[in-house]
């Protein structure tokens, strides 16, 4: 097995179709075949089923997909890592970011990367919680953040910063009293969540208490903005952190109020791949999220406790 088989495997995979893959290669199709031909001898078992419209992965072909993709994106990292000289920072990375990240520093990160990083291609890959986790694991990110994650042994795990959830809507429907609301109160108002399962895990870590909310919730969507609009239409309220809807609270749209009996708060984490190759292009896209955060946090524009101490 080498990389040349590798990467005409990936092609035919992604294309399902030799002669889409020979062009998008600008080889010949006898070439991959042949290359497709040896990597199955090789393997003693085949890749593909051959049907007249096109080529189907086998359930061999599946799992070598998964590790061919992530090998050919560690050599790309490391090609990139050691043909750039030593004062250039450069290359592809792809990190996500959950909605609140995004909210927190998505504008300020985007504008360092153009200024100071201006030959890093940066893909930013927004979505909940667990699907970013899944895309991690998956080698489809480099790196990512996210809320009271699964553990899984291949991914590294590092606390970032632990964050209060508080109950948020319009005053109309959580009302404009300054005190604290209790979570048997907050259980009796119409709460929008997101859908259940390993999403809901980024709100909060406590089923027996999620189970609670969930039985008089009106509404249950997949929809971050839906939640959103549903609360600035005063259709009810939600629970969320403070960077979730800062800009809401600060044009008075929406109210917050802080859950007691009992307190609720989650964690974010940034985690990356084991095997990931260490290089300077890894280091210091972690390490200017991290500044971002902890000065998005310094400054009190995103109200937490900052816990990264490093790996």
């Amino acid at each position: 097995m080498d990389i040349k088989q590798l990467t005409y495997f990936v092609a035919v995979f992604e294309h399902a179709n030799l002669s889409h893959a020979a062009s998008h290669l600008a080889v010949a199709q006898s070439a991959i075949s042949h290359h497709i031909g040896n990597l199955e001898a090789e393997l003693g078992t085949p890749l593909f089923v051959r049907k007249p419209r096109g080529m189907e992965p086998t359930a061999a072909g599946q799992r070598l997909f998964s590790h061919a993709r992530h090998i050919l994106a560690s050599i790309r990292t490391a090609e990139q890592d050691m043909l750039h000289d030593a004062e250039e920072i450069a290359g592809e990375f792809a990190i996500g970011l959950p909605y609140s990240v995004m909210k927190g520093i998505s504008v300020p990160l985007m504008r360092k990367i153009l200024a100071d990083f201006p030959k890093v291609r940066l893909s930013i890959v927004e979505g909940l919680s667990g699907s970013l986790h899944a895309a991690l694991v998956a080698s489809e990110v480099d790196l990512a953040l996210f809320y009271n994650p699964q553990r899984n042994q291949s991914i590294t795990v590092e606390a970032v910063l632990e964050e209060e959830i508080l109950c948020v809507g319009r005053t109309s429907v959580i009302s404009d009293n300054p005190e604290p609301i209790t979570f048997a109160e907050l259980s009796e108002l119409p709460v929008l969540l997101l859908r259940h399962g390993a999403s809901s895990r980024a709100l909060i870590d406590r089923p027996g208490l999620l189970n609670r909310l969930e039985a008089n919730a009106p509404l249950q969507l997949n929809s971050i903005s839906g939640i959103t609009n549903g609360m600035l239409a005063g259709l009810g309220c939600t629970i969320a952190p403070q960077v979730f809807v800062r800009d809401h609270l600060d044009d008075g749209a929406l109210h917050a109020r802080t859950i007691i009996e009992p307190k609720l708060t989650r964690q974010l984490y940034l985690g990356y791949r084991r095997d990931y190759p260490s290089n300077r292009l890894f280091e210091a896209i972690q390490k200017l999220v991290l500044d971002l955060i902890e000065q998005e946090v310094r400054n009190k524009a995103w109200v937490a406790n900052y816990r990264y101490r490093g790996s």
